[in-house]
């Protein structure tokens, strides 16, 4: 089978580009080509990533982010004076055995701590990876579902970790919040798509049509492969454990978020810290037809309604959004991290305003599990925002959108996508008579399923993901922002 056969139309495929419309056969003459230069690019990024690393670029490179040293017990004595140690550690005797006590220093001693550079050294590296636009076709989903993949893993051992963790009620916090989202996701999943248009419903019922038109072209008898409660369900109890996952981000981003304005002179440095903040309720709002699609689509500008932009540019310019904001929010990633280390120098302060004394132990203990705790934040900051990324970069290539504003005469409505792909199909098929009985037999069948798994059902599913989301971290950070500003005493 040639691989030439293809490539003109492989070039035009991959994540930042349209899709190509091309028949299976051709997709299997550049599977090789495909598999090649994945492996190729695998290998040079394992070769490159201990010399280059974003991650560690991030977190180390200049002196932009600095972490408070604890002090060392020979500090505090001094500090405390010359006669603290023997005043400190009374020895006495509880069942024949002597205990000592802790040594312990005024609240209100005059500390200062060491702030440090972060190096290398310090820190154990998060990896995290963005897909790269692709000449061929849609390998690069496979890219984009391993980072999610990664992603979830990372956040699922977090939960995991504040399950085992006995006191403290982050267990209780995780479950409430399940189930809360548990509700929401099911009152969502029940609002009609005159409110939120995210095309679910028509993606199932093109699914379920689809799926029940191929078991009957097997032979196989069947009402459909499932029905619409139970497909829901599903949905949010997945959307359940996405809540669940986005608790303590959520949680966690409006604390840095006071804290990083505090640290902000500048107008125009708090107005993105704003943005920042309020980017998932930006993203939550683009989905709402009311607010958004029916003012631009039909804005109000007197007797006669003249359309701002067509309905395939309103969706490129909603990729494009979701875009910068998470760009916007890996730009502003040192200045929260900088405010979440500033935690260590605002405990002392806060230490210094109380009566009584402090081991040296908790004193050493408060200070230094800030900087310990480091790399949990960094991955809870930028977690959120890789979700919402490739969720976008999947809801374009499956969902056979486009980045940029196509012409009226090239564009492809939701409802026509299936059509287009079931014509093409049969196109080739035409054109691959004369081939072997085994790959018709296997284009035959992967022909089936691309029928089945239509774009419109990716656009409606993953439309729906990239909404529940944003409206997650929003509700977390907003309940945060509550707990914090109002509830914690400062």
């Amino acid at each position: 089978m040639s691989v030439a056969g293809g490539g003109e139309k492989a070039r035009s495929g991959g994540l930042f580009v349209d899709p190509p419309a091309v028949g299976l056969s051709d997709n299997m003459g550049i599977i090789g080509v495909q598999l090649v230069v994945t492996m190729v690019m695998a290998s040079i990024i394992q070769k490159i990533t201990p010399h280059y690393s974003l991650a560690r670029w991030l977190l180390c490179n200049g002196s932009s982010l600095k972490w408070y040293q604890h002090p060392t017990e020979e500090q505090l004595q001094a500090l405390a004076g010359k006669h603290q140690k023997a005043k400190s550690r009374k020895d006495r005797k509880y069942n024949g055995h002597i205990e000592s006590k802790p040594l312990t220093v005024p609240k209100d001693i005059d500390l200062h701590l060491e702030a440090k550079t972060i190096t290398e050294l310090d820190t154990r590296e998060i990896y995290y990876s963005l897909t790269n636009p692709h000449n061929e076709m849609n390998i690069s989903i496979v890219w984009c579902l391993l980072v999610l993949a990664f992603v979830f893993k990372a956040l699922f051992s977090l939960t995991t970790h504040y399950f085992k963790v006995e006191e403290g009620g982050e267990r209780s916090v995780c479950i409430t919040f399940g189930f809360f989202f548990f509700v929401k996701a099911m009152a969502i999943l029940i609002v009609t798509e005159n409110y939120l248009e995210f095309g679910l419903e028509t993606g199932f019922v093109n699914f379920s049509d689809s799926a029940l038109q191929f078991l009957e072209k097997q032979g196989l008898e069947s009402q459909g492969p499932v029905s619409k409660l139970t497909f829901k369900m599903f949905l949010a109890v997945f959307c359940a454990f996405i809540g669940a996952f986005l608790t303590f981000p959520g949680l966690r981003l409006a604390q840095m978020h006071l804290d990083a304005l505090n640290l902000a002179n500048e107008r125009l440095t708090q107005t993105l810290f704003h943005i920042n903040f309020l980017s998932p309720l930006i993203i939550v709002l683009l989905w709402v037809k009311p607010i958004t699609k029916d003012y631009i689509m039909n804005p109000p500008l007197g007797k006669e309604s003249i359309p701002l932009m067509s309905e395939t540019a309103y969706d490129s310019l909603r990729l494009w959004i979701i875009v910068l904001l998470c760009v916007l929010r890996l730009a502003l990633i040192r200045q929260h991290l900088q405010a979440y280390l500033n935690l260590a120098q605002k405990g002392v302060e806060q230490m210094k305003k109380e009566a009584g004394r402090i081991s040296t132990k908790d004193l050493q203990k408060m200070v230094a599990r800030v900087f310990y705790y480091l790399c949990v934040i960094a991955l809870q900051y930028v977690a959120p925002m890789i979700m919402l990324l490739h969720t976008t970069l999947l809801l374009k290539t499956l969902g056979n959108q486009s980045w940029g504003v196509i012409s009226e005469a090239s564009c492809v409505s939701p409802t026509e996508i299936a059509e287009t792909t079931n014509a093409d199909h049969s196109t080739t098929l035409i054109a691959n008579e004369n081939e072997k009985l085994t790959v018709t037999q296997i284009t035959l069948a992967l022909g089936g399923l691309q029928n089945v798994f239509t774009p419109l059902l990716f656009r409606g599913l993953l439309s729906f993901l990239t909404w529940w989301i944003a409206a997650c971290l929003f509700s977390t950070s907003l309940f945060g922002l509550f707990y914090h500003h109002y509830l914690t005493v400062a």
